[in-house]
């Protein structure tokens, strides 16, 4: 068994560090305190075995909105066993008080924050959703138009049709017409040749 005391420098008064730290503990053989010192830090005692005082160690010299470890330093000692189990030394009942308020406000300022990042995020999303609507409705627009033009284009294609059809029943008469006609003139030459006596 090892002790070891430790000095907690920076941002950790009215943070809520003194909650981690004991949270910190209940997966871990530790016991001993944390307790707020009148100077602004912090000071952690703690017994237990080496394995879990150095990962205990690790996971509370930390920066960690809005808790701020600066400076961490320990000094190591035999354990003496006089800790039963982990606690937080409280201090006087006001500023108890004073400090859940301050982390309260932290709290309560990093939900805000975040809130307002998710309006912007809200708000950039908002924004492609009307962009992507007004490039759907340019595309419905320009797909109205392709079908107009292939409507038009399909009577076109109609018109041109029953023109062909007419010019080839006018074409066909014209020259059924022709050909009746000089086969007539066919007839009367081979007959006027045979009269002159020349056969065809």
């Amino acid at each position: 068994m090892k002790r070891f005391v430790a000095t907690a420098r920076g941002r950790v008064q009215r943070v809520n560090y003194r909650e981690h730290v004991y949270d910190e503990t209940f997966d871990r053989n530790i016991s001993g305190y944390v307790m707020n010192l009148k100077n602004g830090e912090v000071e952690i005692v703690a017994e237990g075995n080496e394995e879990d005082l150095r990962g205990f160690i690790n996971a509370i010299n930390i920066i960690q909105r809005p808790i701020v470890v600066k400076s961490f330093t320990i000094r190591w000692e035999e354990a003496t066993g006089e800790y039963a189990d982990f606690e937080i030394i409280r201090g006087e009942i006001q500023e108890e008080i004073f400090e859940r308020m301050d982390y309260a406000g932290n709290v309560l300022h990093s939900m805000d924050m975040k809130f307002d990042r998710m309006l912007d995020k809200q708000d950039q999303a908002l924004q492609i959703g009307k962009e992507t609507l007004q490039v759907g409705k340019e595309t419905l627009q320009v797909s109205k138009e392709t079908l107009q033009i292939g409507k038009e284009t399909l009577q076109v294609a109609r018109e041109t049709k029953e023109e062909i059809v007419g010019l080839r029943s006018d074409t066909k008469k014209h020259l059924d017409d022709e050909f009746a006609e000089i086969r007539k003139e066919l007839v009367s030459i081979k007959d006027a040749l045979a009269r002159a006596g020349i056969q065809v």
